[in-house]
């Protein structure tokens, strides 16, 4: 297996006088699904978020390829080719999918000031990224992204970030609000985006679906890293029972108070 292409080195996150992360080092490879497990309220979403460029560790390294990395905010995380695809795809329901999939990045055609957005490239080359994911039902990109199920919003939001070059795929609780269907088609794509290279961090607190894509599997129980495993390492059940405390809350609860003890009055994060 390659090298990591982006890791987390004993981060620490805090807000003020309130501590999120403790001492979190994880990293994820191209070609690999790493799956973030934890229940509400873990810190998957600030983990995710210092991933992306959103937050500043407090403490600890994030790299990139193997250096040392600061990112000034998600543009930075974003033009190296870490893209985020949040619950609901970011999609805008009134849009129609090729607007939606060139959004910031708008086709135009012409010369100077007469230069006028290309609605049939944009909706052509839309309609041919979904549809090499397997979304086979989307073939007008005049559709509205508003008549779409959320497993094709999750779909196009993928096939998007990978037509515009991501590299690191984080996908924040994707298959979340979706029936049974439309989840075993965004965990197809996830397997795809894997197919095809890309390290996908797949967030999320439903252990069946992370079993069925993850390479790699993290647990978080507030703030901590409970269990950092690979595939076939633990069952369904011992996986949720990390989840859920197990044997692992005292000690974890012991580490956080320590870490929490030892960092008061710290200043503030930058």
């Amino acid at each position: 297996m390659a090298g990591p292409i982006l890791e987390l080195e004993n981060v620490n996150k805090s807000f003020g006088p309130i501590d999120v992360l403790y001492d979190i080092t994880l990293s994820v490879h191209p070609g690999e699904v790493l799956c973030l497990l934890g229940d509400n309220g873990a810190g998957k979403s600030t983990l995710i978020k210092t991933f992306a460029g959103v937050y500043k560790p407090t403490s600890g390294t994030v790299k990139f390829e193997g250096r040392p990395i600061v990112f000034q905010n998600p543009r930075e995380a974003a033009d190296l080719g870490i893209a985020t695809v949040h619950q609901f795809g970011g999609t805008f329901p009134l849009m129609s999918i090729g607007r939606s999939f060139f959004v910031g990045r708008e086709l135009t055609k012409g010369f100077g000031p007469f230069k006028i957005y290309d609605r049939k490239a944009a909706n052509e080359i839309a309609v041919k990224a979904v549809r090499e994911f397997g979304i086979t039902r989307i073939d007008d990109g005049d559709r509205l992204i508003g008549g779409l199920s959320g497993g094709e919003r999750q779909s196009l939001a993928i096939a998007r970030a990978v037509h515009f070059g991501a590299r690191v795929l984080i996908l924040d609780e994707p298959t979340a609000a979706l029936g049974v269907k439309e989840a075993a088609h965004v965990l197809r794509i996830v397997l795809e985006a894997r197919r095809r290279g890309l390290a996908v961090i797949f967030i999320t607190h439903n252990v069946i679906h992370a079993m069925t894509v993850g390479d790699h599997f993290a647990v978080l129980i507030k703030g901590a890293k409970a269990a950092d495993f690979r595939k076939g390492e633990k069952t369904r059940e011992e996986i949720t029972d990390l989840m859920a405390g197990g044997e692992a809350m005292a000690e974890l609860e012991a580490e956080i108070e320590a870490y929490s003890t030892a960092h008061r009055g710290h200043p503030p994060p930058v």
